[in-house]
């Protein structure tokens, strides 16, 4: 029970309050987008660059911790994939942004904060390592199934398609934010001081800003049909791909304590809101995309609880 009530607890009141705020009319759809045009576009990006710059990256990066995860990841991917195909017949595309919401855990608003409560900053190393690589290798292969899937029988060249998929990318704010950390940290860290200052001044912003506009979000995704294909989301998000991570990263490689606790933890967060606008982007699956968003998102509670009892 203290698992519950001092780490999960107070990120989902956070997120409870900007959805509350939002259900009363405090904030119009114009705020909440605000806020998080504001958070994932600046504040996280400044996160992300001074994590990445800052961060020994000869330490932070155990090929054990990436692959337990993203085996886990993109199993989950299949699994959406592959059972919005074969179960509940949907379309290529419908099921490519299905699978997308499967393989794109939320790392970031709420694998950070759950996994800084519960093990300390300290702890974070693996979850920068993961995330440093979680948009631009998920983005990369969503958007290069999705246009695949889009171009069949039109007869798109390779090099044009590689070319969407790119500049798809490198268009994300998160992407920019993690590879101009990326250049100031193999620079040796040349910024002065002042610089650096300033962005801790929108670190310090970012995480609470980002939990509190995803409340607002979430007000607008209703569960509404497809409820069979909604469960499969949340069952292969908050259950499948954090056990074979965990699976892989115990008995595979024998992960260290720090190293699984970030990879099992990282891996059962609920989709991210990525994953809808994934969707939107595209204009498929959104219905199913959005619900498995809100749905997983309230169902974590319980299922992090239960891995946070299963870690070491």
């Amino acid at each position: 029970m203290s698992a519950l009530l001092d780490v999960i607890l107070p990120v989902f009141l956070v997120i409870g309050f900007g959805y509350a705020a939002a259900r009363v009319g405090l904030m119009n759809d114009a705020a909440v987008d605000g806020i998080m045009r504001f958070a994932q576009n600046f504040a996280v990006p400044c996160l992300l660059f001074r994590s990445i710059a800052q961060l020994d990256l000869s330490a932070a990066y155990d090929i054990g911790l990436l692959i337990s995860f993203y085996t886990g990841a993109f199993a989950g991917f299949a699994a959406g994939f592959f059972g919005s195909i074969l179960i509940f017949r949907r379309p290529l595309p419908d099921a490519v942004a299905i699978g997308f919401a499967c393989l794109f855990s939320n790392s970031l608003l709420l694998g950070l904060p759950i996994t800084e409560r519960a093990y300390g900053a300290g702890a974070l190393a693996g979850n920068y390592a993961i995330i440093s690589v979680h948009s631009p290798l998920l983005y990369g292969t969503g958007i290069a199934l999705m246009e695949w899937a889009r171009s069949r029988g039109q007869g798109l060249s390779f090099p044009a398609l590689s070319g969407q998929v790119v500049k798809a990318i490198f268009a994300q704010p998160l992407v920019i934010g993690i590879s101009l950390g990326f250049a100031v940290n193999f620079a040796g860290n040349p910024l002065p001081v002042p610089v650096w200052d300033a962005v801790d001044l929108m670190v310090r912003a970012a995480i609470p800003t980002a939990l509190f506009g995803l409340g607002g979000v979430l007000l607008r995704y209703k569960p509404d049909g497809d409820r069979a294909t909604i469960a499969m989301v949340c069952a292969v998000s908050l259950i499948l791909h954090p056990a074979i991570t965990y699976s892989i990263g115990r008995w595979g490689f024998g992960l260290d304590t720090a190293s699984l606790r970030s990879a099992v933890v990282t891996a059962a967060m609920a989709p991210g809101v990525n994953a809808y606008m994934f969707a939107h982007l595209y204009g498929v699956g959104k219905r199913v995309a959005a619900s498995s968003v809100l749905v997983a998102t309230a169902l974590s509670i319980g299922t992090v609880w239960m891995w946070l009892h299963i870690l070491p």
